[in-house]
């Protein structure tokens, strides 16, 4: 039996991370997905555990052999899913789940349509701007961006299968391990 491909959106400030870290750590039946990107680490992250951070060049050419399941431009900088490991962890039975953006999510669909997509969305756009500042490390100028595309993000919400709103960590966490859940026993079913 194949494993099951979660995708998992947010806009940036959403909580996305977090779940994800606290789902993986109540799930070891559930595995991360270690996208690539070009941005720097921040602190605290590693190369391979967070992501495989890559220059300019080297994404580039992974783009130009077909190496992405999806990639995307966000923030100015570029991110990508390798389509080999994703499909082999699959094969393998291995349930995963994708932390990725709602442009990526849409180029997954259409390789996995079965994948299962879950947005989570912040109580309000004033709770996301509050999150933001609260991280201290971006400009006002980079929370104003980071606001209007949180409102393209959110705009793509209705794609998914699924809708978690992130007022309360503790009942969002329920609500994704509860879609987790949901999930494997349709597989479990079919």
């Amino acid at each position: 039996m194949n494993g099951l491909l979660f995708v998992i959106t947010a806009p940036s400030g959403a909580g996305k991370s977090s779940l994800i870290d606290a789902l993986l750590s109540a799930d070891p039946g559930l595995k991360l997905s270690v996208s690539y990107t070009t941005r720097a680490p921040r602190p605290g992250e590693a190369n391979g555990r967070e992501y495989h951070f890559v220059d300019d060049h080297t994404f580039i050419a992974m783009l130009e052999r077909g190496e992405f399941l999806e990639s995307a431009e966000v923030h100015g900088y570029r991110y990508g899913t390798s389509h080999a490991v994703i499909r082999q962890a699959l094969e393998r039975g291995e349930d995963l789940v994708l932390e990725i953006d709602w442009q990526g999510a849409q180029q997954v669909r259409r390789l996995y349509p079965v994948c299962i997509g879950v947005f989570i969305l912040p109580p309000s756009v004033a709770e996301l701007e509050r999150r933001l500042r609260a991280r201290g490390q971006d400009a006002n100028a980079v929370i104003q961006r980071r606001l209007a595309g949180a409102e393209e993000e959110i705009s793509h919400a209705a794609e998914f299968n699924y809708a978690i709103i992130n007022k309360d960590f503790d009942v969002a966490k329920q609500d994704l391990q509860a879609i987790i859940r949901v999930e494997r026993l349709r597989q479990a079913r079919a």
